[in-house]
């Protein structure tokens, strides 16, 4: 019997799959564009799938675009367990990093041990943030909510006192880092929200 055909495996993918559904649940601070709702984070690992796909020509090192996607879909699937924590909330904890490396071990440890290995490394990879693939993948999600909230009027930035300088500290960073031609381009809108704002 081939791996393909082995019911054991089989199951134990179905039981990750089926576990992953969980990540719908999990909302997230920031809302949709329409700003109907908060916007969960399945659907902002789906998004950023296609970020990643449509915009991969502007990262400024080589980045392997099949890899990119694969740490997208997976690096919230943490947040089953540990929850969402808002970028512009408190910050990160020692417990809460503690908190997603224990689900992080439990949910991918669903998976068959090849699986389990592969998955688990592409998460680790994408929060080290050190190599060309995870550097580019925290660029765009970092991106995605900020257009979000330029969709919706400044959606989350007034709940959270959200200013240009603390934008620029937590997110124009790291989008520079992997992909500055994007944040080049929506920082003009950026900076004229702000100043629309203070007027």
């Amino acid at each position: 019997m081939n791996a393909s055909s082995d019911p054991l495996r089989i199951n134990s993918q179905l039981a990750f799959l089926t576990e992953a559904d969980k990540l719908k649940t999990v909302l997230r601070a920031s809302p949709i564009c329409d700003g109907s709702r908060r916007e969960n984070s399945g659907e902002h690992s789906w998004h950023l799938a296609l970020y990643a796909m449509i915009l991969s020509e502007h990262a400024v090192r080589p980045v392997k675009v099949d890899r990119v996607i694969k740490m997208l879909l997976i690096h919230d699937l943490v947040e089953i367990d540990a929850g969402d924590h808002p970028l512009h909330g408190d910050g990160v904890s020692a417990e809460q990093i503690e908190a997603e490396k224990a689900a992080a071990e439990r949910i991918f440890g669903l998976l068959p041990a090849d699986q389990k290995q592969e998955i688990k490394s592409l998460w680790e990879e994408f929060e080290a943030a050190e190599t060309n693939d995870a550097i580019f993948a925290k660029s765009i999600d970092r991106v995605q909510p900020v257009l979000a909230n330029l969709e919706t009027n400044g959606g989350t930035w007034g709940d959270y006192d959200v200013t240009l300088d603390k934008l620029e500290a937590r997110v124009g960073v790291k989008v520079r880092k992997g992909a500055p031609a994007i944040w080049k381009a929506i920082s003009g809108r950026i900076k004229e929200w702000f100043d629309q704002k203070e007027r």
